[in-house]
């Protein structure tokens, strides 16, 4: 659990400021900490550009026809987020 809690706390000296996402530990993938956003495309956006993730390197999809999920990785402080 150390390895995505270092970047959380990273994550939250650096872009406090940012939109709250809702945030994942999980010991599947004791390395990774998720970042979920779940109000419109400008709170992913505004992490995207802060995380530096490139426009390419996000994956997208369409979820039921009317609802997008977009999806990215992005190596931070030893962890491995997931937007």
């Amino acid at each position: 659990m150390s390895v995505p809690l270092r970047a959380l706390r990273t994550l939250a000296a650096e872009y406090g400021d940012l939109p709250t996402p809702t945030v994942g530990i999980t010991p599947i993938y004791p390395e990774r900490l998720d970042l979920s956003l779940h109000n419109g495309l400008g709170e992913f956006e505004v992490w995207r550009k802060a995380l530096d993730i490139r426009p390419e390197q996000v994956e997208f999809r369409e979820q039921c026809g009317d609802t997008w999920v977009l999806k990215a990785f992005v190596p931070y402080a030893g962890a491995e987020v997931r937007l």
